[in-house]
């Protein structure tokens, strides 16, 4: 059974009509059209918000960075740059979604644009987790090489590391971009990752590297990144914060760490941690190390698409964590409004 590859996360079942031959008989699972079709409008709702907010937060990073912060350049406020481009980017595939999703997940834009969409989104879902990976390394460089010599210090430049991130992203998405496909399954034309010869074990490798290079090895990284980060803070103390601010020592902008650090981990992980573990179950159903049921369907036709809309809003979240939460964002917003 192939799975509609949906979106940069997952992956969608056409509300799983591909697996009901597995089952002998129909009456063995309670299948609800309104339970579906409401299902879907709440999904291209979701993907509406997101793509509206997505926009104007992402343009707002891109402007205030770009042009508000020309002078303040870091290697920082380079990534968060990067990261509003690709979520910018992500979000713009949105409406393709919804309109996929409206019609039932019934692609109507033709294979060379499942490949282009398809495409786009992935490498931008890796891009975007690589950049957090990379925005959290960094916090913690610039914040424990405070205490060491400033002459001492070498950086791999930010540009070169972008660059490396991109790259890994495009490799990553190589898959997606290859075996991607307008399909007829069961009389309808579905957007799928379709491999050679079936492809079953293929595509469960597919997700398996999903799993692990877009979500358990990056949060690895994040969580220790964090991890030492508030620890270096708690008993050797800083001097000053890495931007520039005041009062490293100062208890309150420990405690103003420690908070955006958690709000960071906890979105990352809430957002994603739902649709890798649906995710995880499919593969070991294609790996029959896990059964096909009555359960995993259920799951995967009302659940999972739930769990698409969760890791999507993760890309309007972005710019809201990153940078809305900065004092000084916050105040060129105030300065852009009351002017407006």
């Amino acid at each position: 059974m192939d799975e509609v590859n949906q979106s940069s996360s997952v992956q969608s079942n056409n509300c799983s009509l591909s697996g009901l031959g597995r089952f002998s008989n129909l009456e063995d699972i309670d299948v609800s059209a309104d339970g579906s079709l409401v299902l879907r409008l709440l999904i291209c709702f979701v993907y509406s918000v997101v793509c509206a907010v997505g926009l104007v937060g992402n343009l707002l990073v891109l402007f205030f960075i770009r042009v508000k912060q020309e002078r303040k350049k870091s290697r920082v406020n380079f990534f968060v740059l990067n990261l509003a481009v690709t979520d910018f980017q992500f979000v713009l595939t949105l409406p393709f979604w919804a309109v996929d999703t409206a019609l039932d997940f019934s692609w109507p834009f033709g294979d060379a644009m499942c490949k282009i969409i398809l495409s786009v989104t992935v490498i931008n879902m890796y891009a975007s987790v690589f950049f957090l990976t990379a925005m959290s390394v960094t916090r913690y460089w610039s914040v424990a090489s405070s205490l060491k010599d400033r002459t001492r210090r070498k950086y791999m430049s930010a540009k070169w590391i972008c660059a490396m991130i991109w790259v890994m992203a495009i490799v990553a998405t190589a898959p997606t971009s290859i075996y991607s496909s307008v399909t007829n399954v069961t009389g309808e034309k579905l957007c799928l990752l379709r491999f050679p010869g079936g492809g079953q074990y293929w595509l469960a490798l597919y997700h398996i590297q999903k799993i692990l290079v877009g979500f358990v090895v990056p949060m690895s990284i994040v969580s220790a990144s964090y991890i030492m980060l508030l620890r270096f803070i708690r008993h050797r103390g800083v001097k000053e914060p890495p931007a520039g601010g005041g009062g490293g020592g100062n208890p309150r902008w420990r405690s103003q760490v420690t908070r955006s650090v958690t709000i960071v981990v906890l979105s990352f992980f809430l957002c994603w941690m739902p649709n890798q573990a649906v995710t995880l179950w499919s593969v070991l159903v294609k790996l029959n190390a896990a059964h096909w049921n009555k359960a995993y369907y259920l799951v995967h036709t009302y659940v999972f698409p739930v769990t698409v809309c969760l890791a999507h809003a993760n890309s309007c979240l972005n710019p809201i964590i990153y940078c809305l939460t900065r004092k000084d964002f916050r105040k060129k917003l105030k300065e852009l409004i009351y002017r407006g």
